[in-house]
């Protein structure tokens, strides 16, 4: 497929995505709209209203997309996939990280099983092809005390983008730029809810989930260990990155000691 290909009809319907996520957590949940102002707006209201775990949320545009620390999320019609799950987990304040973290996880395999492209992940939300950005993660909680009531997870990846705005056009990729293929938004999207599922249901269960995240992780991101970083947080500090701790922050050795990084963006060191 070539260029002229990308302004064919391929809308995340339904009944498309409904063999492609049989047996999951999402199956028979799948609530489609032309445009929303975004996705987890919309999934975070659903989880105050009582929508069953495992809702999914899926637009073909969002007129307010929103990223981690305020920031808007670029969301071309038709051509990304905007999408929200609602879960929830029995996760504590200290664990809530993991899902996403979880969720990158996710999205690489789906993308890597799809297209054959190996992403760089990141942390913590972030995932990227040729050092720029082609998907982000937000993950929002609901809280009822120490323990999350709901949690949704929204994941904007760009796919058959041919090209972005100034200024995004020098830090934003999509799959099709990268693969210089058009890529099936379906099955890209069947293959991330199939993968989240499984992410899900082995955190779910204990066992050494948290810890397999923590290395499946870093193994598979250029940023968690010996990266010269800049994190702009009231302010900004310096340092090389050392791994993530065990509940998933980032450690980075500064000239004052090592620092553990809560939050805050952050961009490589030049």
């Amino acid at each position: 497929m070539g260029i002229d290909d990308l302004f064919l009809p391929d809308l995340l319907l339904p009944d498309l995505l409904a063999p492609l996520i049989a047996e999951t957590i999402f199956a028979g949940k799948i609530h489609h709209s032309l445009s929303v102002g975004s996705t987890n707006a919309v999934a975070l209201e659903a989880g105050a209203s009582g929508y069953p775990e495992g809702s999914v949320f899926l637009a073909e545009e969002q007129t307010a997309g929103r990223g981690r620390g305020g920031h808007a999320w670029y969301s071309e019609q038709s051509q990304g996939i905007y999408c929200s799950v609602l879960l929830r987990p029995q996760l504590s304040a200290d664990q809530v990280l993991f899902l996403s973290l979880a969720a990158g996880l996710a999205v690489r395999s789906a993308v890597g099983d799809v297209t054959g492209l190996q992403a760089d992940l990141k942390w913590p939300n972030d995932l990227l092809l040729g050092g720029k950005k082609f998907c982000g993660i937000l993950t929002e909680l609901q809280w009822d005390g120490t323990r999350a009531r709901h949690a949704v997870i929204g994941m904007g990846l760009n796919v058959n983008h041919a090209s972005f705005p100034d200024p995004l056009r020098d830090e934003a990729t999509s799959l099709y730029l990268e693969s210089k293929n058009v890529q099936s938004r379906a099955q890209i999207a069947g293959a991330l809810l199939k993968s989240l599922d499984r992410e899900y249901a082995a955190l779910r269960s204990g066992l050494d989930a948290p810890e397999s995240i923590l290395r499946r992780f870093q193994a598979h991101s250029s940023w968690t260990r010996g990266c010269a970083i800049r994190v702009e947080e009231n302010g900004s500090y310096t340092g090389v990155t050392e791994g993530l701790n065990s509940q998933g922050f980032l450690l980075l050795r500064t000239q004052q000691g090592l620092k553990t990084v809560v939050s805050g963006t952050v961009r490589q060191q030049i």
